[in-house]
């Protein structure tokens, strides 16, 4: 008599889904657009198709070493493309809001501030990889190790020289959720008001504007750095509205955002951070190439 108390074996397929959250989640960190992330993930599936799976003791460990060194590769060729690239470069935006299925549950938990990812890309690959694998999954010293085919020694200095970089340069912002979606609507409404003092009244006197329109749409070529020079610029901009526009408040990489459509399709997004009660730093977000990440 056959024994149907035995489990089904678990298909290639099956496993490698089970692991793409956290895949993903080191791609995203890694190279900062969700679209090149997603094919870095696409490539890790063709490698594991074509590996001899009896001879993988744990497919976690596979897939992310798979997943990182492929993020390296591809990190260190985007990175003349952000050279290249109109004004100022900033990451892809990802909402985290709302009711997220398994995959966006890591993303959600795990993906950082867009503040972060823009300090990020001042790491070298192999430092940002082991940040990320550090910091960010609590990945130990030895595993990284194994992953990036590196000593354990090398690695702790690649930790502490990458966790020095982010340390020197992070500013630390207000996480009250409260705070920040009032002065996200007090912003809004200023703004969409034609209301300058006010505007002004909510900004730190040190605030910056990081635009990037990746010069397809209008958004500063530099970084606006004073709040005098952010309110001017955001007041003159609040009569340029898209046709058939929409406004929606939503959460972006976990921070207060606003994102405006056109017909329905995001045009524009704006994510706010906050310090001391006040808007410490405004990301505009106009490229369409860099909205593919917001619902």
């Amino acid at each position: 008599m056959s024994d149907d108390t035995r489990p089904a074996p678990v298909s290639a397929a099956e496993t490698f889904e089970r692991h793409r959250p956290v895949m993903t989640g080191v791609a995203y960190r890694m190279l900062g657009r969700f679209a090149d992330a997603e094919d870095v993930v696409q490539e890790a599936w063709l490698r594991w198709a074509d590996t001899d799976r009896s001879r993988v003791r744990e497919p976690r460990a596979f897939l992310v070493r798979t997943t990182t060194r492929l993020a390296i590769d591809r990190l260190r060729h985007v990175q003349s493309r952000h050279e290249a690239y109109v004004g100022e470069w900033l990451p892809e935006p990802l909402t985290t809001d709302g009711e997220p299925g398994a995959e966006s549950r890591v993303l959600l938990a795990e993906t950082v501030s867009l503040a972060m990812l823009v300090l990020l890309e001042s790491l070298t690959p192999l430092e940002r990889a082991v940040f990320v694998l550090r910091e960010a999954f609590g990945y130990p010293y030895g595993e990284i190790a194994a992953i990036l085919d590196r000593a354990e020694p090398a690695v702790r200095q690649l930790a502490g020289r990458a966790r020095r970089h982010v340390e020197a340069r992070e500013q630390r912002f207000d996480a009250d959720p409260e705070v920040s979606a009032r002065l996200t609507e007090r912003f809004l409404a200023a703004c969409t008001g034609g209301d300058l003092e006010g505007l002004l009244a909510l900004l730190a006197p040190d605030v910056r504007l990081i635009g990037d329109g990746g010069g397809v749409q209008k958004a500063p070529l530099r970084i606006l750095a004073t709040a005098a020079d952010v309110g001017r610029f955001l007041h003159a901009i609040s009569d340029d509205t898209p046709p058939a526009m929409g406004v929606a408040f939503r959460e972006v990489n976990g921070s207060p955002a606003i994102v405006i459509t056109s017909h329905g399709r995001p045009h524009t997004v704006v994510s706010l951070e906050i310090r001391d009660g006040r808007i410490a730093c405004v990301y505009l977000l106009t490229n369409p190439g860099k909205l593919t990440g917001i619902r």
